[in-house]
């Protein structure tokens, strides 16, 4: 779609953005580009939940974890260590190695180093921050709640944005304590170790914690209700990840919906539907989140919101009324940082009169930070088959791949989904470590409509995991059709 460019607006227009995470504070940052008055208006601190409970804690946690998973290879590689680091060991002699608070206490560490360099960042832009909670006061003003209890301010605003994210869905029967039973927000208040780890989803927030604690030294039980875990992903990456999960010692319960979870006089008993009882030391909820939408004036102004309570926008994330935007978790478009971040920019490219290309989910990339990573990007294989494309695949393992034999990788692969004639790369799957990284080159080729030849004829470095993508594309030439 060609690039929409609005008329451009004036100097000296204010923008108040209610938000201060990827969304907000990258929206942020266009307006002031662009010579606007801009305020954001935060209540928990820069960066939001994405820095401060998500994504910056919860990757910092399983980098820590990783270094287990690395661990693992080293008598392969003809390394001595303690056996307590190798798979099928006592979990009492690996955890015996984890200062959990001391992980914890990096991991909120670098979240706070983290929002203080974006506070920053802000300050020297020009952004005025207010500390508080917003509401809509009708489309145009904005009215605040200040953190310290101070009277409300309000704020006039020929453009708004909503930046509100979301936060952990509960279950009624499973009410979070912060000590037993929990969200993801709150595991980082433990001060020891899980025993026994209870995971109730198996979506991506529950695999990549399951995964992690179980590296960690916990004992971990996966409930999922679905047949598999990752059931939105790629199917052989997904059970690819089962089996390392098992193999691994990971129980996971497949067809397993669970009705209650309630705490045990030294722990916690997970109840499922069919009524057996899984009891361990915690349980963590990991079902999804709740958009941040009540109490923000949406009615009132006449936002429309759908029945899940998201903020419904279009591609260029507009509301329902004019001068009203939306980007992040609150619109429930796709739940990952760089699209609230990159929702929040066009946004106030279109609203200040900039040209901007509207979203187009097909060209994110997303990762699964588990171990394996699972990175994909464009169309998904059931995504082809479903709507009826023609198309060709091939998939390579990176046992294969000289670099991976080098570093004791057996687990991952690189998949592509290419045009049968027109050979333009369709899209992606990488499975291995560090594929947050390798999915770039799959991505610059969705994006740009790149062919598989034009990925084959480019070099790679000999020996490196990316090698895998190039002879990947070499594949695939040999099954394109003739015109």
């Amino acid at each position: 779609m060609p690039a929409e460019k609005t008329t451009p607006a004036g100097p000296n227009r204010s923008v108040v953005v209610v938000g201060g995470g990827p969304g907000g504070y990258e929206a942020a940052l266009v307006a002031r580009r662009t010579g606007a008055d801009v305020t954001v208006v935060e209540r928990s601190g820069l960066g939001g939940a994405t820095v401060l409970t998500d994504v910056v804690p919860s990757k910092t946690l399983i980098a820590t974890a990783e270094w287990f998973t690395m661990a693992e290879s080293a008598p392969e590689l003809g390394i001595r260590t303690a056996s307590s680091v190798t798979p099928g060991d006592d979990p009492d002699d690996r955890r015996s190695l984890v200062d959990l608070q001391a992980v914890n206490k990096r991991v909120l560490a670098l979240a706070a180093a983290q929002s203080s360099d974006i506070r920053a960042r802000m300050d020297r832009e020009g952004v005025r921050i207010v500390d508080g909670s917003g509401r809509l006061d009708g489309p145009s003003r904005v009215v605040v709640s200040p953190s310290d209890g101070g009277a409300e301010i309000t704020l006039d605003a020929d453009i708004v944005l909503l930046a509100t994210g979301a936060t952990p869905r509960t279950l009624p029967t499973a009410e979070p304590d912060g000590e037993r039973i929990l969200t993801w927000t709150q595991l980082y208040n433990l001060a020891t170790l899980p025993e026994k780890l209870i995971v109730v989803g198996s979506g991506v927030t529950g695999a990549e914690f399951a995964g992690a604690y179980l590296a960690l030294g916990s004992e971990v039980v996966l409930v999922s209700s679905r047949d598999r875990v990752l059931p939105g992903e790629d199917e052989d990456a997904a059970e690819l990840l089962e089996g390392v999960f098992r193999h691994r010692g990971m129980t996971v319960m497949s067809r397993s919906r669970a009705a209650a979870a309630a705490r045990t006089e030294d722990g916690v008993a997970v109840t499922l539907e069919d009524g057996r009882v899984v009891e361990g030391s915690h349980v963590l909820i990991a079902v999804g989140g709740v958009p941040n939408t009540a109490g923000l004036g949406l009615e009132e102004a006449g936002v429309r919101v759908s029945r899940s309570g998201h903020i419904e926008v279009d591609r260029v994330s507009r509301t329902s009324v004019r001068g009203i935007y939306a980007a992040g978790d609150c619109t429930g478009v796709l739940p990952l940082a760089s699209v609230a971040a990159m929702q929040g920019r066009v946004a106030m490219a279109h609203a200040l009169g900039d040209a901007v290309t509207p979203l187009h989910l097909g060209n994110v990339a997303a990762n699964i930070f588990t171990a394996p990573e699972i990175s994909t990007v464009g169309y998904s294989e059931e995504a082809l088959r479903s709507q009826g494309s023609r198309y060709i695949t091939t998939t390579l393992p990176l046992a294969r791949n000289p670099r991976a034999k080098m570093h004791g990788v057996h687990d991952g692969f690189v998949k592509l989904f290419a045009h049968p004639e027109a050979g333009v790369v369709l899209g992606g799957v990488v499975v291995g470590p560090r594929a947050s990284e390798l999915i770039f080159p799959v991505a610059l080729a969705v994006c740009h409509r790149l062919t598989v030849d034009d990925v084959a004829e480019t070099f790679t470095i000999y020996p490196s995991l990316s090698g895998t993508i190039g002879e990947a594309a070499r594949m695939l030439h040999g099954q394109l059709t003739p015109r």
